[in-house]
């Protein structure tokens, strides 16, 4: 998820997944091996929740969203055109979605544009998108930095990385809850329904953030779109914190750390975007006025 926020952090250290995907960039691949980035496996603890109820438990959530973003008219109507630009991007990225995830080939997905001054985006569990007024109005992306967003949070989809931290407190809540939610039965159901609340703020850890940047880079290089644009995308992020710690809240790398791990990956995704078809350029007239 991206939004700004004012807590300083130490120094990051860069994870081990993190080291071996951009490491690759510097090694010839054999002819057989896959081309791009490398994250190396989805965590165990995902598994300790059944994938079919959260994504229940997120659609749930966002039609709740979009029920009163509606009724306070600070939901984008369908001929909005930056609405109508941010569909355009998500339809050619999201073919690309399915090797990382095969459940994404069934997923519902939408993607919406609401009228709040944050600055922000994120994909839920089963491919709900959401991007809001203030992620366009004030960093005036680009085509190229909208699709590197979007990718980056639908990687946080593709990944689990919702289910892992859920999985996470499902596991601290003893093995009658694991069980229970597993079956689908007693507090480990109501457990989920609850969680379906949270899933709009839950915090991602500074590995998942990290990984995310790579896939969603992948995802936008073969769609057609410039993964140069993340580099941009940070420092606009960096601008936007208008002299704030350089650490986004407890968990997101810093904007120079991260705009580091892209340059450094770029050998691995650049040959994909330069064979890619490109799509047509659209910015686009402002989106609804916040509320």
């Amino acid at each position: 998820m991206l939004t700004i926020g004012a807590r300083a952090q130490p120094p990051r250290v860069l994870s081990r997944r993190s080291v071996l995907a951009l490491a690759a960039a510097a090694i010839a691949l054999p002819a057989s091996a896959r081309e791009g980035v490398d994250v190396g496996k989805k965590s165990w603890v995902a598994g300790l929740v059944p994938a079919e109820q959260l994504e229940q438990a997120a659609a749930q959530q966002y039609q709740q969203m979009l029920r009163q973003a509606a009724a306070q008219r600070a939901l984008a109507p369908a001929d909005n055109p930056q609405l109508i630009r941010l569909r355009a991007i998500a339809q050619r990225l999201i073919p690309f979605s399915y090797e990382w995830n095969p459940r994404a080939r069934q997923w519902k997905w939408e993607v919406n544009l609401f009228g709040s001054k944050q600055v922000n985006a994120f994909c839920m569990p089963g491919g709900k998108i959401a991007f809001f007024y203030g992620l366009l109005e004030r960093l005036q992306l680009s085509d190229d930095e909208v699709a590197m967003v979007m990718g980056h949070e639908i990687a946080h989809a593709l990944r689990e990385h919702a289910r892992e931290r859920v999985g996470k407190n499902a596991a601290t809540r003893g093995a009658i809850e694991i069980g229970s939610a597993l079956l689908g039965l007693g507090g480990g159901g109501r457990y989920l329904a609850d969680m379906g609340g949270q899933l709009i703020t839950l915090k991602f850890g500074r590995d998942d953030e990290s990984e995310s940047d790579l896939v969603g880079m992948e995802l936008a290089a073969r769609a057609g779109y410039d993964p140069r644009a993340g580099i941009t995308l940070w420092q606009k992020m960096a601008g936007a914190s208008k002299g704030a710690p350089p650490e986004w809240l407890s968990t997101h790398p810093s904007g120079t750390s991260r705009t580091n791990d892209i340059e450094a990956a770029l050998p691995l995704v650049m040959p994909l975007y330069e064979r890619a078809p490109k799509p047509d350029r659209v910015y686009g007239p402002p989106a609804p006025q916040a509320k």
